[in-house]
């Protein structure tokens, strides 16, 4: 046989083989056996086949004794080869399969409605059940089989992606060693208070940023991001940064983007650590990210919690101030954290009692994600409970001492462990000193012998500081100041 028959036979085997792939109906990562499709809301299914090729996806009921009819919808392919549709939820949970089928059919088992949740951020949401506290009883434990996790792979990208590699799992001891702890925790805790599947959609990369998690058109919309972008645009041209998740929007588009749409409860989210250096920047840019995926996902105002940083940075052998509280990046941040609360349908786990202060990975994730959960109880499920710990309201200068008020208070104050502590207190002068600090009924009362005219207070104000208000539901209060002076990340960009 000639050369050039040869060459003809294999250009039309290669067509063949070309045109079978693309005839091949598609679903990315996010659709597959044992995932969790949202209750409540319509289901939306997208994926790629052959241009103008009719495809039906059909979703049909598994439970006995359900008779409900099987939902089907119909689309034809557009001709860049992508297709989507939508199907009625259910409203209540339920076990169904869903068919797929074009001039290929790909179905999936083993698939349940229930609730569904985003959960993001650095490496404590990474952080595995396998590296937390009594981890061989919870992972002996974790037989949860409507409980399930997608775990997306670690990915950057310079453009939005459509897909990113990984697989739903049921919750089981042999799937959950690696799975984040915050996330299942504060799975479990939902599961069994509500007695209904939970869906945990894993997004993280440890030491990330949060404008990594924000979309470049969401950061141009705000002159005082210019300069994250810039910083990112450097490193862009830089072949050694192509992995580097510190840049702005690169995780945004190789994790958020490839599964925005799918349908959600809600978001968790525990990240800020790698933003303490720009905490005062934090302000803008954590809600503009909580902003940014809900425009994106196109579901409104979701439930979006997320976690304060725990007390860390071990004390100094010898301090510059012994005497004196300390300004912090740490506080900071966290006070950045808070601030972000008046942003609509918001939580916040205050985390200030279970930091540990040589380890930036505090083990202890079974009561941030309890403390989560709760949060989600009141702002997703309209549970009326005391989600939070004490919140600073209004403060009164009486003489010589300040009379703070404090919402979220449940059955009142109290001092945990003792009198109460972590309470420092400023004249004019903005010199602080620790203060005696009592609480008289629904109030606390900060004084100091040594600051005669006060006009501010703060409270675990520091990288680690020791502060005990708590509320009578058990839940520590946030740390606050009552004055806005300049902090030390104030002009960082």
């Amino acid at each position: 046989m000639s050369s050039r028959c040869i060459a003809v036979i294999s250009a039309i085997a290669l067509i063949a083989v070309t045109t079978s792939a693309r005839a091949d109906i598609k679903l990315p990562g996010i659709f597959s056996d044992h995932m969790v499709l949202q209750t409540g809301k319509e289901v939306p299914f997208w994926g790629w086949a052959e241009p103008g090729e009719e495809v039906t996806v059909t979703i049909t009921s598994k439970d006995p004794g359900d008779t409900t009819k099987p939902e089907s919808a119909n689309v034809v392919t557009a001709a860049d080869g992508r297709w989507s549709l939508r199907l009625p939820g259910r409203s209540k949970p339920a076990q169904v399969e869903v068919t797929v089928t074009g001039k290929n059919t790909v179905t999936l088992t083993n698939v349940l409605f229930g609730d569904v949740w985003i959960c993001s951020g650095q490496s404590n949401m990474e952080w595995p059940v396998s590296a937390s506290l009594n981890h061989q009883e919870e992972i002996a434990e974790a037989k949860f089989p409507s409980i399930r996790f997608f775990k997306a792979e670690r990915s950057t990208a310079r453009v939005p992606q459509d897909d990113n590699d990984g697989k739903w799992v049921e919750c089981s001891p042999d799937s959950i060693g690696g799975m984040s702890a915050v996330a299942y925790f504060f799975g479990r805790e939902l599961h069994q208070r509500l007695k209904r599947p939970i869906g945990l959609v894993q997004l993280t990369h440890g030491g990330s940023i949060c404008e990594a998690w924000t979309s470049q058109a969401a950061l141009k919309s705000d002159e005082d991001f210019a300069k994250i972008l810039e910083r990112a645009e450097r490193a862009s041209t830089d072949p050694s940064q192509a992995n580097n998740p510190n840049r702005a929007s690169v995780l945004y588009n190789g994790m958020i983007a490839p599964i925005q749409g799918y349908g959600i409860k809600g978001a968790i989210w525990y990240q800020g650590e790698s933003n303490t250096g720009r905490a005062f920047q934090y302000r803008k840019l954590f809600p503009l990210l909580i902003s940014n995926w809900r425009r994106q996902w196109g579901l409104g105002d979701f439930p979006f919690l997320f976690v304060q940083l725990p007390n860390y940075v071990p004390e100094k052998s010898k301090p510059d101030r012994p005497d004196e509280p300390e300004e912090s990046a740490w506080a900071e941040l966290r006070e950045a954290q808070l601030m972000s609360l008046s942003v609509p349908r918001t939580g916040m786990a205050v985390t200030m009692d279970v930091g540990e202060p040589r380890d930036i990975h505090p083990r202890n994730k079974q009561v941030v994600g309890k403390r989560l959960a709760i949060a989600a109880l009141q702002v997703a499920y309209g549970q009326d409970i005391v989600a939070s710990g004490p919140r600073y309201k209004s403060m009164k200068v009486m003489e010589s001492t300040i009379e703070l008020e404090f919402q979220d208070i449940g059955d009142g104050l109290v001092a945990q462990g003792g009198d109460l502590r972590g309470f420092a207190i400023a004249g004019a002068d903005k010199k602080f000193v620790w203060a005696t600090a009592r609480i008289e009924g629904n109030v606390v009362r900060v004084s100091s012998s040594e600051v005669p005219a006060p006009v501010a207070v703060r409270y675990a104000w520091g990288d680690n500081p020791d502060g005990n208000l708590f509320n009578g539901a058990g839940l520590p209060a946030s740390p606050f100041r009552t004055d806005d002076w300049a902090g030390i990340t104030h002009q960082n960009r």
